[in-house]
């Protein structure tokens, strides 16, 4: 290692959060920072860390795509028995988390998930490219599997098995929508006092608190 890791450090100079300039929505601040995000060409701005936990509180995150702003949440989608479905089936309190770190900003969401109306799934399904449709039909994730020629296996089978047709959406394989009760903004600033601000949902209504960096 070239550079000890407590030597790794950048000063954030790129911008500011001000209350009397952000949006009275949650929603709509995410929106317009999501905006910002594309025109900066970040690569895949809608990626986010997806945090759940189990009963007993073991809590695992990856990294999945979000597919849309629905009814106010925010909807993804994958196999409802991958090792994330069966963790929300358990306990549907879960986290969101964006770093778009080429314009020094992070997004926190906390809230509860719901499975999407099946409708909903099987329309997004559908728009998929066909080898993600069919990836999605042989894997059974966050399973054991003995090696690489077990899936190419399973994907050539199914194949013929098709006849050509394209494959239906599976009854294990959906969307979820994480509706929030909690979102956070957070812009660096320099010398580490970094602006946050975060909407609390209290009832019916958002709350806009600033939070110590």
């Amino acid at each position: 290692m070239t550079k000890h890791l407590s030597e790794l450090r950048k000063e954030y100079l790129f911008s500011s959060l001000d209350e009397k300039k952000i949006a009275s929505d949650p929603l709509r601040q995410f929106s317009n920072w999501f905006e910002d995000a594309v025109a900066a060409e970040i690569e895949e701005p809608n990626a986010m860390v997806l945090s759940t936990s189990d009963a007993d509180g073991n809590v695992s995150g990856r990294v999945v795509l979000l597919k849309g702003i629905e009814n106010n949440g925010f909807m993804f989608f994958t196999n409802y028995d991958s090792r994330k479905g069966t963790q929300l089936a358990a306990n549907p309190k879960a986290a969101l988390t964006f770093l778009w770190y080429a314009i020094e900003r992070q997004i926190r969401v906390e809230g509860i998930v719901l499975k999407t109306e099946r409708m909903d799934s099987e329309n997004y399904f559908n728009s998929r490219p066909a080898d993600s449709r069919l990836s999605a039909c042989v894997s059974p994730q966050s399973c054991v599997i003995p090696n690489r020629d077990f899936l190419e296996s399973r994907r050539e089978g199914f194949l013929v098995d098709l006849k050509g047709n394209l494959p239906q959406c599976p009854e294990n394989w959906g969307g979820y929508l994480l509706n929030p009760t909690l979102i956070e903004f957070w812009q660096g600033r320099a010398h580490r006092l970094h602006d946050r601000l975060q909407y609390r949902l209290t009832g019916n209504k958002w709350i806009l608190e600033r939070l110590a960096p």
